[in-house]
């Protein structure tokens, strides 16, 4: 953390002397402003860098030496998982470093996957702003940080307690249930206002955990198991 002199505000409060350093890495730069401007309001805590694809992450996180990089899994659209590389490369470079993931997918594996990659710490995007803030603070610390559906997937899973009902999200129910009407990525995604791209994701996923490789196999898998 970066140590400054205490000065007062306004009121004649003390600010924070020590400042979080932060770096953002997401493929989405409107995101990353908006981000910035929530973030920049906290005293304690300051963006230094940002990054747009896994090589620019690894340039500026070498540039200007982070205490926290907060990052999505998804930062291409090659891969869902390149969140997950980049994680390992920076925890194994630096085993000091806070690494918080910060995405849109709610998915036990990939929860896990996150945590022994390095990740000290796994919020969705949809958190508020406090939480998220939290977060970064404790992970900063050295402290694990999690919101509570991620932290009730990851002890689902250290629990062996996952069952095909357990391991869906609540989005990939709702795909499910459209999957099984017959509508198609495009109609879906907008059923549910979100990309066909984010659909697809979706879809995979479900068909995944359901162990199967066509998606009427899904829907009949799903049948079976009650979830539709």
């Amino acid at each position: 953390m970066t140590i400054r002199t205490a000065v007062r505000d306004q009121t004649g409060s003390a600010r924070p002397t020590s400042v979080v350093k932060l770096v953002l890495v997401d493929d989405h730069a409107i995101l990353r402003q908006g981000l910035r401007s929530v973030l920049e309001r906290e005293p304690d805590l300051e963006v230094v860098g940002e990054a747009s694809s896994m090589q620019e992450a690894l340039a500026v996180v070498g540039d200007v030496a982070p205490d926290v990089v907060l990052m999505d899994l998804k930062l291409s659209a090659a891969s869902d998982y390149e969140g997950l590389a980049l994680c390992a490369q920076l925890s194994a470079a630096d085993g000091t470093m806070g690494l918080l993931v910060l995405t849109t997918f709610l998915d036990e594996q990939l929860v896990v996957r996150a945590i022994h990659a390095g990740a000290r710490g796994y919020v969705v995007k949809d958190v508020d702003t406090t939480e998220l803030v939290r977060a970064i603070r404790a992970v900063s610390r050295g402290e694990s940080a999690f919101d509570s559906r991620s932290a009730s997937a990851v002890i689902r899973s250290l629990n062996g307690q996952t069952t095909p009902r357990d391991g869906l999200t609540e989005r990939e129910l709702e795909v499910l249930q459209l999957l099984a009407k017959g509508l198609s990525n495009a109609k879906i995604g907008e059923r549910l206002f979100i990309s066909a791209t984010t659909v697809k994701f979706h879809v995979s996923n479900i068909m995944r955990k359901l162990d199967v490789g066509r998606r009427a196999e899904a829907v009949y898998e799903a049948g079976k198991l009650g979830l539709i």
